[in-house]
């Protein structure tokens, strides 16, 4: 009995050339490629693709699935918007993996449960994905928490996902707004498998982020010199809104409280903690 596979990748800062086009349908010649996307429906285990070397070669974000309860997400962001200094501390053996290629920082998360069901419509899923590369790029490190959780989380599923030792490790910085994801948020929780109840847990030491008239970001924005608003809208304007989001987000969360490693003071919990005050709460 075959087993199923499926791939998928989109450019996003830019389309692939026609060299380049050339190039990655003959990883796959059944695959379905275009100047910005490339999908594969595996059954025979042809694909003859690195997934980490297109990432860092060609496309911004991919998905992977295979029937069998692997799931796979990849984001390539620009490495002046996203450190790999400040995603260091989120990483976790082969489950929420970070390197540096050129000038990009390249992401990957991973889950994997035999026992799950399958993942119904994978090829729905890549524009959810490739919005976390959008957050991620502007300062928000949401994402990066919720694979952290959702890695430890597969602890309670198999016991030999970690040593022992694993238990007396500290969380990393938990960002805000961890009770209220944004929806691309929710669909990489769902799609790691991350319990709803470790979720909640978790999301107990997470500040809320101020709003409306509370919002520093409009005052921020107020002080920008008319200059910098001005050849921002203009580039706006001129087709690359979503850099331009990305971008001022990034500036105005550098220099904001509402950073992650703002939260360095308040007390972390360990993984042990963690799992057994979730494991209390789905009981009670």
């Amino acid at each position: 009995m075959s087993e199923y596979q499926y791939y998928e990748f989109v450019a996003i800062d830019r389309p692939l050339t026609d060299d380049e086009r050339a190039e990655v349908h003959s990883i796959s010649p059944d695959a379905r490629v275009t100047s910005t996307t490339f999908a594969d429906d595996d059954t025979s285990g042809e694909f003859g693709g690195d997934p980490a070397l297109m990432m860092e070669r060609y496309y911004d974000a991919h998905v992977y699935v295979a029937d069998w309860g692997a799931a796979q997400v990849m984001l390539r962001i620009p490495g002046k918007l996203l450190g790999i200094d400040a995603v260091e501390p989120y990483l976790l053996d082969e489950r929420v993996e970070a390197w540096v290629a050129g000038e990009h920082l390249i992401l990957d998360f991973r889950s994997e449960d035999e026992d799950a069901d399958p993942i119904e419509a994978p090829d729905r899923l890549l524009p959810a994905m490739a919005g976390l590369r959008a957050e991620l790029a502007s300062g928000d490190l949401r994402p990066l928490y919720l694979a952290w959780l959702a890695a430890i989380g597969a602890w309670e599923r198999d016991e030999d996902a970690f040593d022992e030792e694993m238990e007396d490790e500290q969380e990393p910085p938990v960002p805000p707004g961890m009770a209220s994801l944004t929806p691309a948020q929710r669909a990489l929780a769902d799609f790691l498998r991350l319990d709803a109840d470790l979720l909640a847990t978790a999301a107990t030491a997470s500040p809320e982020p101020p709003s409306g008239r509370d919002d520093p970001l409009t005052a921020w924005l107020e002080g920008l010199p008319e200059q910098d608003k001005n050849a921002l809208l203009l580039r706006a304007v001129r087709g690359d809104a979503d850099r331009v989001r990305m971008e001022v987000l990034h500036r105005f969360r550098e220099g904001t409280p509402l950073r992650a490693d703002a939260q360095q003071d308040v007390p972390r919990r360990t993984v042990a903690q963690l799992l057994d005050a979730s494991a209390a709460r789905r009981s009670g």
